[in-house]
């Protein structure tokens, strides 16, 4: 069996390190634009859920920013989980096993 997603897309958002009982996390939503055009001749873009954890989260906290173009490579992860209501609410998302950054860094 196999389980093993890659992407490559841009940060949507600010990276932010949090800290739980479980260890350190982040995050992040990429926008990865979508390899064909729709019905209009224009490309879609997938905003895709995707967490960091230990290393992996404290490097890219530290050296990105929202607009980074960054390669993903992980696993992807279902959750279950009730909401205030009683209601069942599926989740799924990307847990990174290593971030590639790929933006150059601007001369400042």
């Amino acid at each position: 069996m196999l389980n093993q997603a890659v992407l490559v897309g841009r940060i949507v958002q600010e990276p932010e390190l949090k800290k739980t009982d479980k260890g350190k996390l982040a995050n992040i939503t990429l926008a990865v634009p979508r390899s064909f055009k729709n019905m209009n001749g224009e490309y879609d873009t997938d905003f895709i859920s995707c967490v960091l954890w230990k290393g992996v989260a404290e490097s890219t906290v530290e050296y990105c920013k929202k607009g980074d173009l960054v390669g993903i490579k992980g696993r992807i992860q279902t959750s279950v989980y009730e909401n205030a209501e009683g209601n069942k609410k599926y989740t799924t998302e990307v847990i990174a096993e290593k971030v590639t950054f790929l933006s150059s860094k601007k001369a400042e």
